[in-house]
């Protein structure tokens, strides 16, 4: 007599593991529960770095000093919107934003300001100028606030921008014209002499192209052109000659 055996007559074994794949080992270490898994790791407190500015730093009336300069005189209209930090080019390497200078003029932290690399990055783009909502035109701001420091001897030292603009103004004074070969060895002589050493190779193809001219150039009537630019530096038309 056939028994017809069901799947309740066989015997019931375990299941053989399966191998792992190639390229895993099976872990036993115990997964953490899910909602651990799903939790989001804390994050880190953010660290905020303040300066604190103080009444004794202030130099009273130098805000007024430098909107009497031409192309100033709007500085009061800021109403510190950023813009002008968002479209500088520059702001990514400059120690205070535009808008931030102007703060610190409006509060009259002269020394923060002449002492900072900002004036001397701006690149003369007149983007801050043409976006500002207020028309201030920041750019000459800038100008002034680089005439002021020259004027005073406040601003960064072994910084090359402020030694190239003294350099370059004396040799317009003097000669009313530039020599480029005698204003780049000046710059680097002041600003950093060692890298005249690492220069040599570039100066020896000028020399060999006839193109390292020591001859300084000049104009005439040079006498004419520093009247001019002393009349301008007093805001004032210079006289005419009959």
């Amino acid at each position: 007599m056939s028994i017809l055996q069901t799947g309740a007559d066989k015997p019931t074994t375990a299941p053989a593991p399966s191998p792992p794949r190639s390229g895993f080992a099976q872990s036993e270490v115990p997964l953490p529960p899910r909602e651990s898994r799903l939790r989001a790791p804390p994050e880190p407190a953010m660290k905020i770095k303040r300066t604190i500015k103080y009444e004794s730093d202030r130099v009273k009336g130098f805000c007024e000093e430098i909107m009497r300069i031409p192309g100033c005189d709007q500085l009061q209209a800021c109403i510190q919107c950023g813009t002008c930090s968002g479209i500088c080019p520059l702001s990514i390497y400059m120690d205070y934003t535009p808008r931030r200078v102007i703060a610190l003029v409006r509060a009259d932290f002269k020394n923060e300001v002449l002492r900072s690399h900002t004036v001397w990055l701006c690149a003369s783009c007149y983007a801050c100028t043409v976006e500002c909502p207020r028309q201030i035109r920041i750019t000459d701001i800038m100008y002034g606030l680089k005439q002021r420091a020259i004027k005073e001897g406040i601003y960064p030292r072994h910084f090359p921008i402020p030694v190239l603009a003294q350099e370059f103004s004396k040799m317009v004074l003097r000669k009313g014209r530039i020599t480029e070969t005698l204003l780049v060895m000046r710059l680097f002589l002041k600003a950093n002499w060692r890298a005249v050493l690492g220069s040599w190779r570039l100066g020896f193809g000028l020399i060999r192209t006839g193109r390292f001219v020591l001859r300084s150039e000049r104009i005439e009537r040079q006498d004419e052109l520093r009247s001019m630019l002393a009349a301008d530096d007093r805001g004032r038309k210079p006289k005419e000659k009959p």
